[in-house]
Parts: C-alpha cells; structure tokens; sequence
C-alpha cells in the first residue's frame, strides 16, 4: 500500500489505476492527510440459488421420510 499526495495522483491517474488493477492499494493524501482510497473492484460473489430451484435439483427419494424413520425404529426392537 503507498501513498501519494494529491498533486501528484492527479498527474499519475493512469499509473495508479493500472497498479489498482494489479491489486494494489493507494492511499491519496491531502496536506499530509489521508483522504481518500485507490482500490481494485472485487467482483461481487455469484448468488445462491433460492430454496426451490436449489430442491428442484435434488434427486427424489424412494420413500417418504416417515416411512424411512418408522423402518429404522422398528429395525432397533
């Protein structure tokens, strides 16, 4: 992460967006103050799927979920 005044970003705007690009990071300084951030865009991360298109893909059971409990029940007596 560097840092460079105001002055100097104004005249090096092109340099300091490639090195952004890069995944660099810039601090731009007003009077020795940090004012303001030069980042790289993250790409925003793809969305899930909703609940039913996420179901839909699950293959069917065989048997009801009940029937599957009862079996397993009666399988410990």
């Amino acid at each position: 992460m560097g840092a460079v005044n105001l002055a100097e970003a104004k005249a090096h705007l092109s340099e300091l967006v490639s090195k952004a690009e890069s995944g660099e990071e810039t601090i731009i300084t007003r009077r020795g103050q940090p004012v303001a951030r030069l980042v790289p865009i993250v790409e925003p991360k793809k969305a899930l799927r909703s609940r039913l298109q996420f179901r839909a893909g699950l293959p069917q059971a065989c048997r009801s979920s009940a029937e599957l409990i009862r079996e397993l029940r009666d399988e410990d007596d």
